[in-house]
C-alpha cells in the first residue's frame, strides 16, 4: 500500500483514503464499513462510496494496520491513496484482466436481468421483475465502474449521481406497478417463476468467479459467500414465492416478495445517490 494522505480533523485525527477493488454494489460498501467498525472505527468515521469505490476513514495512524486487517477479511482489495493522482492509478484497475472480469460481470448481470424481466412479463410475476431489476442495477453499477477507470473523482461522482437517479426511477416504476397489481391480483405462472429464480441463483454464483482472483488472502472463499449472499436471498425468495403461489393459489406471495426486493433495490439506489452527492461536495 502507498503512503497515506492525511489531513487533521477537529480532533486531530488524520483521514485516509483507499481504492477498493472487487466490489460492485452498495451492499458491498456496507459490508466493508461494518468490518472497519469491528476494528474500533466509529460509524461516522468510515465511509465507503458505492459511487466511486473509495473508502475514507478517520483513525490514528497507529491503528491502521489493525483496521486494514479487519477490512481485508471481507476479501476485497484495498490500495491506500497518497494523492489525487493516485485516484487514477491502481494496479488492479489498470490490469487488463480486471477489466475483462468486470465485463463478464456486466454481461452476466445485465444480460440475465433483461431475460428475467422478459420472463417476468410472460409469467405475470412482479417478484421476477423486481429480481430482474436488481440484476440490471448491479450490472449497471459495475459498468459505471468499468467506464470510470481512470476518470477523476468529480466525473465518477457525477456519473454515479445520474445513474443512481435513473435506477431509482426504475425501482419506483416496479414498486408502483406492484401496488397497482395489488388491487387486481392475478396469479402468476409459478413454474416459470421458480425456474427463473433457480437460474438467477446460478448466475449469481457464476458472476462472483471472475472477480475472485482480485480479492486478497484466505478470505476468498468467505468473499464468495458474502458477495452473493444478499442477492441469493432475493433469488431464493422468488423460488419460495413460486411454491407458495402453487400451495395457496394466490398472487399475494409474489406481490409481497416483489415489494421486498423493490424496497431493497430502492435502498441501494438511494445509497448511490447519497454517496455521489457526498463525493461531489468533497471535491467541490
Amino acid at each position: 500500500m502507498a503512503n497515506a494522505d492525511s489531513t487533521g480533523s477537529a480532533a486531530d485525527i488524520p483521514s485516509f483514503r483507499y481504492r477498493v477493488s472487487g466490489m460492485d454494489c452498495a451492499k458491498d460498501a456496507a459490508q466493508i464499513e461494518r468490518a472497519a467498525q469491528s476494528a474500533g472505527v466509529a460509524p461516522d468515521e468510515v465511509k465507503v462510496s458505492a459511487a466511486t469505490h473509495i473508502m475514507t476513514l478517520k483513525a490514528p495512524e497507529a491503528s491502521l494496520l489493525e483496521i486494514e486487517k479487519a477490512v481485508e477479511t471481507t476479501g476485497y482489495g484495498f490500495d491506500r491513496i497518497e494523492s489525487d493522482e493516485d485516484l487514477q492509478q491502481s494496479a488492479a484497475h489498470q490490469d487488463p484482466g480486471y477489466r475483462r472480469a468486470l465485463w463478464i460481470v456486466v454481461i452476466l448481470n445485465v444480460g440475465y436481468g433483461v431475460l428475467e424481466m422478459i420472463g417476468g412479463f410472460i409469467a405475470g410475476s412482479q417478484a421476477v421483475k423486481a429480481d430482474a431489476l436488481d440484476f440490471i442495477g448491479d450490472g449497471a453499477i459495475t459498468f459505471l465502474g468499468l467506464l470510470a477507470i481512470g476518470w477523476s473523482l468529480l466525473w465518477r461522482a457525477r456519473s454515479a449521481l445520474i445513474q443512481g437517479i435513473f435506477l431509482a426511477l426504475l425501482g419506483l416504476g416496479v414498486f408502483g406497478t406492484t401496488i397497482m397489481r395489488a388491487f387486481e391480483p392475478t396469479t402468476p405462472d409459478a413454474t416459470l417463476m421458480g425456474l427463473l429464480g433457480l437460474i438467477a441463483l446460478v448466475i449469481n454464483v457464476i458472476s462472483v468467479l471472475p472477480l475472485l482472483q482480485y480479492r486478497k488472502g484466505d478470505a476468498n472463499m468467505r468473499a464468495v459467500w458474502l458477495f452473493s449472499r444478499n442477492d441469493a436471498i432475493g433469488n431464493a425468495a422468488v423460488v419460495v414465492a413460486a411454491g407458495l403461489v402453487v400451495w395457496l393459489g394466490s398472487a399475494w406471495p409474489d406481490l409481497i416478495v416483489a415489494f421486498g426486493i423493490a424496497g431493497l433495490f430502492l435502498h441501494s439506489s438511494w445509497a448511490i445517490i447519497r454517496d455521489a452527492r457526498a463525493d461531489l461536495k468533497a471535491v467541490a
